[in-house]
């Protein structure tokens, strides 16, 4: 039986904050393609299931890229942990560290310790390529460090402690990180999670694991074209970590950052695969100045088909093609300050 409750977080959580525990555990990740980054200063946020009281339900709020509430800072995901009995929420925030995220394997740099896609340096982050989906047209500030992903251990247990559950534990650097400033998350991610609870597509029951919206280019923005989504029936790659860093090596163009999903035996693999995203920009897409920052606007209501990738699962990701144009006004620049 599913009873919602509030729980209080154990001592050594005690720093992450109070949040809803259930007795159902989380469905596994999804491993999906990651769409291409906006512009410069965006950073990666993945997606997580959430639960839904009101339906007593998880719903899948979809992986997107956001503008961090200043420069300098990085994200920690919220993760799943057992606690007395129950599965209890702990929700992610901003801060100058990534901190214990509960060892789960959230892909695209998000390996289950700390984060390996990317750096501040000065007032620019800078994306490392062998994990993030960007375009160096507009993105310049990249690197490729594919050492990072070599020794990733791939799942897709959404969940820490409990039956079946991760046992990883947050290091004396993590617990020291839990104590330092920390912000909330930003209003297009309230927004990413709140349109995600409104529909009845992106519900665990309704899709069995398999969302209708896997990751959006834009928080809010289920219908744009960069969108990753499930079309008709199942044939998704669902998100995690990158499985054979040799894969990535020697084939640039596919999908990196990402864990291959295990094959289930009793049913092929071929029929839930999307086919490879295209990352060239949409015609009616508008070509905003390439100085200007990009500010966050009201997703729109458009509703256009995705198309994620093809072939073998496998953790990577297709790498960038050539977009024209360069940043769009949609979110704020984040302040220069802490």
């Amino acid at each position: 039986m599913a009873t919602p409750m509030l729980a209080l977080p154990p001592p050594a959580a005690a720093a992450v904050s109070v949040g809803i525990s259930i007795g159902i555990a989380p469905p596994p990740m999804p491993v999906y393609a990651q769409p291409i980054a906006p512009g410069p200063g965006y950073l990666w946020t993945p997606g997580y299931w959430a639960w839904d009281p009101g339906y007593g339900d998880y719903y899948w709020v979809p992986g997107t890229w956001v503008m961090p509430p200043q420069i300098g800072l990085l994200w920690t995901p919220g993760w799943w942990g057992w606690s007395a009995g129950y599965y209890r929420w702990n929700p992610g925030y901003w801060g100058p560290r990534v901190g214990f995220y509960g060892g789960i394997n959230y892909g695209y740099g998000y390996f289950g310790t700390g984060y390996v896609g990317g750096y501040w340096r000065g007032r620019d982050f800078y994306y490392n390529r062998a994990v993030n989906n960007v375009n160096v047209t507009n993105i310049r500030n990249v690197y490729v460090n594919k050492t990072v992903i070599n020794n990733v251990h791939v799942n897709r247990v959404s969940y820490n402690g409990g039956r079946g559950g991760l046992t990883a534990q947050p290091s004396a650097s993590q617990r020291r990180f839990a104590n330092e400033r920390r912000w909330s998350p930003t209003s297009m991610q309230a927004q990413q999670r709140d349109r995600a609870m409104r529909d009845p597509a992106q519900r665990a029951k309704a899709n069995q694991g398999r969302p209708a919206v896997f990751a959006t280019q834009r928080a809010g923005r289920f219908d744009n074209p960069h969108a990753v989504r499930t079309q008709g029936a199942p044939r998704n790659r669902m998100v995690a970590a990158p499985e054979r860093a040799r894969a990535t090596t020697a084939a640039p163009n596919r999908q990196r950052g990402m864990a291959e999903a295990p094959r289930d035996r009793r049913q092929p693999m071929r029929a839930e695969q999307p086919r490879p995203q295209r990352t060239a920009p949409a015609r009616d897409q508008a070509r905003p100045d390439a100085n200007a920052m990009p500010r966050q606007r009201e997703p729109n209501t458009r509703t256009p088909r995705n198309e994620g990738p093809r072939g073998r699962p496998a953790q990577m990701r297709e790498a960038p093609r050539q977009e024209r144009g360069g940043n769009d006004r949609h979110e704020k620049k984040p302040n220069g300050g802490h």
